[in-house]
């Protein structure tokens, strides 16, 4: 059971947890995604270039899953979670004291590294003070981070884009940045042993070979979602109708993110967690095929809002997923499964930023994520056979 005091403390954690998804990937890694354009036009940033920036923003995000994986110790992935945000601040700012494409590569790069602050480590920490503290292990609340920092990154970016150079965005958007850092740093609280209560309550997981479809599935997921990431508002400024409107588009993306954790959670716990993800993908595959199949503007507003309203949530009932099953460190588990979601952010960007290059449109990227994600699909089902196969050997 919490205590009251516990109960008091729950929204300080919570909101140091939101805090950090804020700096690390709405403005550290989303602020990019508005940003793409006004590079393109003022800073002379070529579509293969944009899209290289992006992979290597994705390879330092995977490399900071895989140093999150490889750290059992739970007070160094504290200091560590602490590192990457004075990183996060660092390299936003940073991007608008240079035009050389190499420091702006290494400053991406750095940028991905820290992400993994708020969405791998911050995860764990709340979780690990969650459990320890008798409360339900749900990471709901905590995710609405990820659709508030898209949400303010693309506000914070419209409202610059009038008489505020891309440079000079850049070093804005690191000293808004230093809002959400305190919160982050002064009330997320060190880590200490899950109760061993905890441990015997917690479910087991069905086996290896079930972790290795939900691992294949979540790759599927990381490739069809990062390319409507990097690319929505390049794609929305193409269209006619909603030239210069690409920014207001993000800002959508991330409003309708805000609530989807929520609405993910209760129907995970409505239907379950593999059917509620199987929804999720299902959903994000109709806001993928709407804009490449279409050109019309409000298709395309509502392809925002279904993406929006999914990546949060497939994110968020994953991770979830895999912290009910480990919560010794849950952290360390969650970064074994982002991996494989870091493998596809590294290969998505470049080959859409290729076929954009070749093809003058995103639209044979969309096509090819859409399809990625039918087959997450399959990998998502693949889950559940496994799952009733354990339960039954169990039972027997």
């Amino acid at each position: 059971m919490s205590s009251p005091d516990a109960a008091a403390s729950r929204w300080r954690v919570i909101l140091a947890g939101i805090a950090a998804l804020v700096l690390s990937v709405g403005l550290a890694r989303f602020a990019y995604t508005p940003m793409l354009p006004i590079m393109r036009a003022d800073a002379g940033l070529s579509a293969m270039a944009g899209g290289w920036l992006a992979t290597v923003n994705y390879g330092g995000y995977m490399l900071g899953a895989l140093i999150a994986a490889s750290v059992g110790n739970l007070s160094h992935k504290y200091h560590l979670y602490r590192l990457w945000l004075v990183a996060a601040v660092l390299t936003t700012g940073a991007m608008g004291l240079t035009h050389d494409p190499v420091i702006w590569a290494v400053l991406r790069f750095v940028a991905g590294l820290s992400s993994t602050a708020g969405l791998l480590l911050a995860s764990g920490l709340v979780l690990n003070w969650l459990l320890r503290h008798g409360f339900r292990p749900q990471l709901g609340l905590h995710f609405t981070g990820l659709g508030l920092g898209v949400a303010i990154s693309g506000l914070a970016v419209e409202a610059m884009s009038r008489g505020v150079s891309w440079d000079q965005q850049w070093l804005l958007l690191g000293g808004l940045g230093l809002v959400f850092f305190l919160p982050a740093w002064l009330w997320m609280p060190a880590p200490a042993s899950v109760h061993q209560q905890t441990l015997l309550t917690a479910p087991r997981h069905p086996g290896q070979r079930w972790m290795l479809w939900l691992i294949a599935a979540y790759f599927c997921a990381g490739f069809g979602y990062v390319i409507s990431a990097t690319f929505i508002v390049a794609i929305v400024e193409k269209l006619p109708v909603l030239a210069g409107q690409g920014t207001w588009v993000w800002v959508i993306v991330g409003l309708a993110a805000l609530p989807s954790s929520f609405l993910w959670d209760a129907a995970a716990h409505r239907w379950g967690h593999a059917r509620a993800l199987l929804l999720a993908y299902a959903t994000q595959i109709v806001s993928i095929l709407l804009p490449a199949l279409n050109d019309g503007a409000v298709l395309n507003i509502l392809s925002a809002v279904l993406y929006g309203g999914t990546f949060v949530g497939i994110v968020s009932l994953t991770l979830a997923l895999i912290g009910r099953y480990f919560p010794l460190n849950p952290a360390k588990a969650m970064a074994r499964l982002t991996l494989s979601y870091g493998v596809a952010q590294v290969l998505a960007p470049a080959i859409a930023g290729y076929i954009a290059r070749e093809s003058g449109s995103y639209r044979g990227s969309l096509l090819i994520a859409a399809a990625a994600m039918m087959v997450g699909m399959a990998c998502l089902v693949a889950t559940q056979v496994q799952e009733r196969r354990v339960t039954a050997s169990e039972g027997a």
